[in-house]
């Protein structure tokens, strides 16, 4: 978090007393605390040029990872998060997102993504455009293969105005930032889907040029590129083919760093024969260097009423912020129009066969 970055000085005046100044020593040795730890976690992903990804991509929407998925449906798809990060600590993460994906001729899918972000005092927003090709592998095993291909576009700034001084929240200011710092990036990503009956695996490379950062002295890091795996299996129930089980796997790694970290999902849904549907889930966060022990665990919930969808998801942290905060909270909501836009076999139906 920048707000972290400029709060760690520590605050000393002769004229204050000496049960004012042991106070104070107190309270500035747990924000510096604090800020050691948010630095460790967030510093990385606030300039990655990409939202960090929580559970969004399991709220029906895994256009969110990957542009392989755009279109990948049969028909125009929009899903809208507000994502609302370690609610209880001041000027924590949040960030909106509007995704837009839909079939173009009958193999082709286009998608659009816009967001906006706030990470104590910095800004970052940005939009992405995607363009997706499904192929037939087989018709009759229904194996399929998608690539697809994102332009990305992002601005990040640092709030200056809204800098203030006062003894004991923000008692030193960095003299170094004079500016908002203001900069603008473009990257790609590209990606990869096979599907196979019900199974499906993604590959997705995001940012996959390097970052100028000559404005910042090499103080950022110019190597941004994330590599993500995700991958799982839609079972049938036996007694009810409107049930289904779903187990996946996410799997995400930075190469700036070498960090890595893995989510493991369950997902119950049921439709009805309308084609509406609700369904049920949990997701389990770990860092893959410390396994098992998890980062973070949530449940999650949503349905799709008369193409109306709603879903939301909860996130625990078993770190250190575990401590400071009430959890992650994630809103989907979104609408399908234009049903049966395209009549390929390659089309994500709402009931698989």
């Amino acid at each position: 978090m920048q707000e972290s970055l400029l709060d760690i000085s520590l605050y000393t005046d002769n004229k204050i007393t000496a049960p004012m100044m042991l106070s104070k020593k107190i309270i500035t040795m747990k924000k510096l605390i604090l800020s050691l730890v948010l630095m460790a976690v967030t510093t990385s992903y606030s300039q990655e040029l990409n939202l960090p990804v929580f559970t969004q991509y399991l709220a029906d929407n895994p256009f969110v990872l990957s542009p392989a998925y755009a279109g990948i449906g049969d028909n125009l798809r929009i899903r809208a998060n507000g994502l609302t990060q370690w609610v209880g600590i001041k000027d924590a993460p949040e960030n909106q997102s509007l995704y837009v994906d839909f079939r173009v001729l009958d193999r082709s899918g286009v998608g659009i993504s816009l967001y906006n972000d706030k990470n104590g005092y910095t800004r970052q927003t940005g939009a992405k455009v995607s363009f997706a090709h499904h192929i037939i592998l087989d018709y009759y095993s229904k194996q399929y293969l998608s690539f697809g291909l994102s332009y990305n576009f992002n601005t990040f700034k640092i709030d200056t105005d809204e800098f203030n001084t006062d003894p004991y929240e923000h008692p030193v200011i960095d003299p170094s930032v004079t500016d908002n710092r203001y900069n603008a990036n473009n990257n790609f990503d590209i990606s990869a889907l096979y599907r196979n009956k019900n199974f499906f695996v993604s590959f997705n490379a995001n940012n996959v040029l390097k970052k100028n950062t000559n404005k910042y002295r090499g103080v950022e890091p110019n190597l941004l590129s994330n590599y993500q795996v995700y991958s799982g299996y839609t079972f049938k129930d036996k007694e009810n083919s409107r049930i289904e089980y779903e187990p996946s796997m996410y799997f995400q790694y930075f190469a700036s760093d070498k960090r890595s970290s893995t989510d493991l999902n369950f997902k119950y849904r049921r439709y009805n024969r309308y084609e509406d549907y609700y369904w049920i889930g949990v997701s389990y966060r770990f860092l893959n260097d410390q396994f098992p022990k998890p980062l973070s665990v949530g449940p999650m919930a949503g349905f799709m009423k008369s193409k109306f969808y709603f879903g939301y998801s909860y996130q625990v942290m078993f770190n250190d912020l575990g401590a400071y905060n009430t959890g992650t909270h994630v809103i989907t909501i979104g609408f399908d129009f234009l049903q049966a836009i395209s009549d390929c076999p390659c089309t994500q139906g709402p009931v698989h066969d």
